[in-house]
């Protein structure tokens, strides 16, 4: 293990760190993505740990709370989804299935509020996909939180991720890239984000895309890594590049640097979760589809009837019948 990952897992491994703030309030978002760095650095225990604070937040309707504070909005489900999906392919005695149920129920339920189209807008508004708030536009980011999910438990060939990898190539910039769910406004075009991009591409993995927006905002991704100082955009860009077999060959010198700027006031228990979970060799947010689809290095893999739509041996793409 490297020589900066090492303190990373340590912090990463106590709960007072599964918060946005070093001892804050226990939040959905870095403890589910606490629970895939540990877990894909071997470290099952905690990794369970932070699962089952997970499973604390889940109301009965099957929506993951931000914080126990904050019951609504629901848009961490996603997240929960991707970190009991990754324990229960780990571990054997994990058993989070009655959870995932639950939650992709809940995430099924749950839709954006589309519009008549406006020339203004730039982009598809009558596309589906998921909102931060229920009853609102959906967006990039949540529309691809929860296609991550939706795969990694065999739904990828659902109807509603579907619809969701179209909307979200369609919110693709058309000269690369990704903002945060709009293309234009007012006629003019919006400038792209990394940490938006490399979630994005992430969930798009293995989707096939006429319109070539796909393969530019990659391009744009690998020119753009590495030049933003912040360690989150960083990790979000070695992230999206993995999953389309496009790490960079410098993935480890970045992210080992972006680790050691941390300082006490960019303590930022977020940060170096997702700096350790970039750190890990393929992309663990495809961390189901990915061990079916290749084999897992670290575990014999289970039947693929437990994770259904899916066939061991072939791509996510081929596997699902893929395609937006």
């Amino acid at each position: 293990m490297n020589a900066w990952l090492a303190p990373l897992l340590n912090d990463l491994s106590d709960p007072t760190n599964w918060a946005y703030q070093p001892g804050g309030i226990c939040a959905a978002e870095p403890t589910a993505l606490a629970a895939l760095a540990l877990a894909d650095h071997g470290l099952l225990e905690p990794a369970r740990k932070a699962c089952r604070r997970l499973v604390e937040l889940q109301a009965d309707d099957g929506g993951v709370a931000v914080t126990a504070q904050q019951p609504t909005p629901c848009w961490p489900t996603g997240w929960a989804v991707l970190a009991w999906s990754k324990m229960d392919l780990l571990s054997d005695n994990a058993s989070f299935a009655g959870h995932i149920e639950l939650a992709i129920a809940y995430i099924l339920s749950l839709h954006g509020r589309t519009m008549e189209p406006l020339a203004d807008m730039g982009h598809n508004t009558q596309l589906d996909g998921w909102p931060w708030v229920a009853g609102t536009h959906p967006w990039s980011a949540p529309t691809a939180i929860n296609l991550l999910a939706l795969k990694a438990t065999g739904r990828g060939g659902h109807p509603r991720a579907r619809e969701a990898a179209a909307m979200l190539i369609d919110r693709l910039l058309p000269d690369g890239g990704s903002n945060y769910g709009n293309t234009a406004v007012f006629g003019r075009m919006l400038r792209p984000h990394v940490e938006s991009t490399g979630l994005v591409v992430a969930a798009l993995a293995g989707e096939a895309d006429s319109s070539g927006k796909l393969g530019r905002a990659l391009s744009w991704l690998e020119q753009a890594v590495g030049k933003t100082g912040g360690g989150v955009s960083l990790a979000y860009a070695v992230l999206g590049l993995s999953a389309h077999n496009r790490r960079p060959t410098n993935a480890e010198a970045l992210l080992a640097e972006a680790a050691r700027q941390q300082t006490a006031w960019q303590n930022k228990p977020l940060r170096k979760t997702l700096l350790a979970l970039a750190a890990a060799q393929r992309c663990p947010l495809m961390s189901v589809t990915y061990a079916l689809a290749h084999g897992n290095p670290t575990r014999k893999r289970r039947p693929a009837r437990d994770f259904p739509g899916l066939r061991v041996g072939l791509p996510y793409a081929a596997a699902t019948g893929g395609g937006a």
